[in-house]
């Protein structure tokens, strides 16, 4: 991702978006649960939204974090017992260049 899909938001309303960012900072702190896991807890819920531009870039950051290939799978394989076949599709297309 070259740009910032949030872009346009920056651009209209900076105030929000320092609002948003500061959203994010809480919900991804360096304590507790290790970032790998919560992005992919986030990648997750994405792919149960139908958020293909999420899932990517979940999983991308996921994977810098330290999360394997195998990590993200499993990620994936626990969205569809909970979230169903759907879900699956839109991590397939998601991740089709990502693993």
């Amino acid at each position: 991702m070259s740009e910032n899909p949030l872009q346009v938001i920056i651009d209209s309303d900076a105030e929000f978006f320092q609002l948003l960012e500061e959203t994010r900072e809480t919900s991804f702190p360096e304590d507790g649960i290790p970032l790998k896991y919560k992005l992919l807890m986030a990648m997750a819920l994405d792919a149960s939204k139908g958020a293909v531009n999420g899932v990517t870039s979940l999983a991308v950051q996921a994977m810098e974090a330290g999360a394997t290939k195998e990590e993200v799978m499993q990620a994936v394989k626990v969205t569809h017992y909970i979230c169903g076949v759907g879900s699956v599709y839109v991590a397939a297309n998601a991740l089709k260049d990502v693993l």
